[in-house]
């Protein structure tokens, strides 16, 4: 017999993340889908979690859900805010972190978080879609490859393309006259890679940044963007395989914190 199991769910704009976690904080099971809100996403998140983990829904001692749609979830014990959960998942994937930058399909934030994963404040940009994970999307269209091989364009790069505009739809036309310019695809993906780490970063100086420095979300997993951060930011920027359960994790954490206080 299996002992507490206790699940996290992270509903985002064009992701689902569930992680199910034991007695000891220790993730047992975890599933993605890359659909988010209002689609099929989190349920086949959710089931693939909990096939990893070897236990039905009716088995988790205590659920939390977070994110974009964790409104929509009726049947989770508890809510929390995204924030909170990203400052507490981080805290226990990178011990002693105080800044997190998080990269997210619709928005861009920077936490500082205290002791014990406690988010102290935050800034974010969800105004607009240029530095945030739809905007790199985007670029990968005009390209006709998949944003993964954006991390592998940007290692081939020998010079960075500017990318002078700010808004998503202006820049895809930057993009595309440099493409017809000429321009080496794997230079424009570094000049892509450059102006969201320029974006970011401004965030993250209006915040403060202290180390230690972490980066989650999926777009933590591009090696080329998050280069490019640390050299804007000043600091080395930890990431991890599991980044992009972040939020999911923290849920899980607080959904666990909540059922011994109950």
């Amino acid at each position: 017999m299996v002992g507490n199991r206790y699940l996290g769910i992270d509903v985002g704009s064009t992701a689902s993340k569930v992680v199910i976690i034991d007695e000891n904080a220790e993730i047992v099971g975890k599933g993605l889908s890359a659909s988010g809100a209002g689609t099929p996403g989190p349920k086949l998140a959710l089931e693939a979690a909990l096939a990893e983990a070897g236990v039905a829904l009716e088995d988790i001692s205590s659920s939390c859900s977070t994110g974009y749609g964790r409104n929509l979830l009726e049947w989770t014990d508890y809510q929390m805010s995204e924030l909170s959960c990203h400052a507490k998942g981080a805290a226990k994937l990178f011990p002693g972190v105080r800044t997190v930058i998080d990269i997210g399909g619709q928005d861009a934030k920077v936490l500082s978080v205290g002791d014990d994963g406690v988010l102290e404040n935050f800034v974010m940009n969800d105004k607009c879609a240029a530095g945030t994970g739809r905007f790199l999307d985007v670029m990968a269209g005009v390209f006709g490859c998949d944003v993964s091989d954006l991390e592998r364009y940007d290692a081939e790069s020998t010079e960075i393309a500017e990318i002078s505009s700010t808004c998503t739809v202006f820049a895809e036309s930057e993009v595309i006259s440099k493409l017809a310019g000429g321009v080496p695809i794997a230079n424009i993906v570094a000049g892509i890679h450059a102006s969201v780490a320029s974006r970011t970063a401004g965030l993250a100086r209006r915040l403060g940044v202290k180390p230690k420095v972490a980066m989650t979300g999926g777009v933590a997993l591009n090696s080329g963007l998050r280069k490019r951060l640390e050299e804007k930011v000043g600091f080395p920027i930890s990431t991890s395989e599991l980044s992009q359960f972040n939020g999911a994790l923290g849920a899980a954490l607080f959904a666990k914190d909540k059922s011994s206080r109950a």
